[in-house]
């Protein structure tokens, strides 16, 4: 019943825009979320480590 209720939640339009947040993609964590590639901060770290973002590369120094 939680997750119908959150999905039927979801589909409704926000009352005011300050509202609204970002989600990830895969995992729907909203906290560490980085825009540019709209995945958390754990799925972009775990993506990233199999080399499936392109132009993604580990730091070195």
């Amino acid at each position: 019943m939680g997750k119908t209720a959150w999905k039927a939640k979801l589909a409704k339009p926000a009352k005011f825009s300050a509202r609204r947040y970002n989600r990830c993609s895969i995992c729907g964590r909203r906290r560490g979320f980085i825009r540019d590639f709209g995945l958390c901060r754990l799925c972009f770290r775990a993506k990233a480590h199999r080399g499936e973002l392109p132009g993604v590369r580990k730091a070195t120094w």
